[in-house]
């Protein structure tokens, strides 16, 4: 009953937050950050790279998100190979001068000043924006090859967690003039991908799950210390796996939201390309008619479930929302390319929103999983992914659970004028 009544209510109110959303021109407004008022966090995830391929900070003013967004996490900070945080692109994080049309502030930067590269561009979008928080988010995908041995002993913890305080919460930058970055950054995100599992061919190992715990008992500690001196409160989160049935059972969940202020559920890729078969790849609610042998395992609602049952309260949950979809080729029309068979993974496999909302083929959603999919039966292409609908559900879904709110990846996925954050921020109000 509990599972119908929320379909119900999720049909409802993606028909009231679609005519709710608010204007292009009214989300490009410049002023203090968005604040949905009522505790909730929309996180936006920045990539390092963005600006290679054209996306700035500056494009977070154009498309609204600095104004509809609590916080921007910067991925990533690397891990050197003696256990310390170090950058992983100098020139992109701090080194690159910036042009007058590229910069927030439209001032080019000069040789002589103390700091430049993203960093200083989300230094003059935090002056723009002063309510919008910054956090550094340390690893990812391809940088925590190292945690597993640096966690392994208190020293390693102590030393790893003092450079990454002193680097991004003091703003002593290697390199650079002392405190050159200091009040960037408010917080910082553990990404550690995984704790006791292969990750990206990583070292792992079962000593993982309490030097986990540990880790970030040390960076609450150290970060609290930098804090008082500060006089700030900084964030710590971790981005944590939404797989219950490998990634999560590896974690300490209880102490380790305790110790967070929230935890970012990696709510995506439930299935995808690596798989012979058409599904959902980031669906809300399950489907019992799923024919892959994960039949009714893998739903946003059920990791929720989860992290709930083993001590994780409601308001520490903050879901993940992709901003990409994943693809599929080789997929018949048959059920209009839904639960398939597939040769593989297409070549426009992970391509951001704005490139599939143009993509050839008809858009299709589903009731009873509250996703949609688009198939394109010229091209034999299978697309999962979120679009505003699906978002604004799950906006009403976090705020019927009581979940702290959502963050998303990436922001250089979402449309020109903001389509995926306008559809997040009111559906969080």
């Amino acid at each position: 009953m509990r599972t119908l009544r929320m379909r119900t209510l999720l049909v409802a109110a993606a028909t009231v937050a679609a005519t709710a959303l608010p204007s292009a021109a009214a989300q490009a407004s410049s002023g203090p950050a968005h604040s949905t008022g009522n505790g909730k966090v929309a996180i936006g995830f920045f990539t390092q790279w963005s600006i290679y391929s054209g996306f700035l900070e500056k494009n977070l003013i154009s498309d609204g998100a600095a104004s509809k967004l609590t916080e921007i996490n910067y991925a990533f900070s690397s891990v050197s190979a003696d256990g310390l945080c170090t950058s992983g692109d100098s020139w992109a994080d701090y080194q690159r001068p910036f042009s007058a049309d590229e910069a927030v502030n439209g001032v080019a930067d000069t040789s002589t000043q103390a700091l430049a590269g993203n960093f200083n561009q989300l230094k003059e979008l935090k002056a723009k924006y002063p309510n919008l928080k910054i956090v550094m988010s340390i690893g990812g995908w391809s940088w925590s090859n190292q945690f597993s041995a640096l966690a392994s002993t208190a020293a390693g913890r102590q030393a790893f967690v003092d450079s990454c305080v002193d680097q991004y919460l003091n703003g002593n930058i290697p390199g650079l003039a002392p405190g050159a970055a200091k009040g960037i950054f408010d917080g910082i995100d553990l990404d550690w991908e995984y704790p006791n599992e292969v990750g990206n061919n990583n070292p792992y190992g079962p000593q993982d799950t309490p030097d986990f715990t540990a880790l970030m008992q040390t960076f609450r500690t150290s970060m609290d210390q930098a804090g008082k001196a500060n006089g700030e409160h900084y964030v710590l989160t971790a981005d944590v796996s939404p797989n219950q049935y490998t990634n999560a059972q590896q974690l300490q969940l209880a102490p380790v939201a305790k110790t967070a202020d929230w935890l970012n559920v990696m709510t995506v890729d439930f299935h995808g390309g690596w798989e012979n078969q058409t599904d959902f790849t980031q669906n809300l609610l399950p489907d019992p008619k799923d024919p892959q042998a994960s039949n009714d395992k893998f739903s946003i609602v059920q990791t929720v479930q989860y992290y709930e049952s083993h001590g994780v309260p409601a308001d520490k949950i903050a879901l993940e929302i992709p901003y990409y979809a994943h693809a599929w080729a080789g997929v018949s029309a048959t059920n209009n390319g839904l639960y398939q068979p597939a040769t593989g993974a297409a070549a426009s496999d992970q391509e951001g929103y704005k490139a599939v909302v143009d993509a050839p083929g008809t858009v299709h959603y589903d009731p009873v999983t509250a996703s949609v999919w688009k198939y394109d039966p010229a091209s034999q292409t299978f697309y999962s992914y979120d679009n505003p609908t699906t978002i604004a559900e799950k906006g009403l879904y976090i705020d019927l659970a009581g979940l702290r709110g959502a963050s998303v990846w990436s922001l250089d996925g979402d449309t020109s004028n903001g389509a995926l954050t306008q559809a997040l921020s009111a559906s969080l109000l």
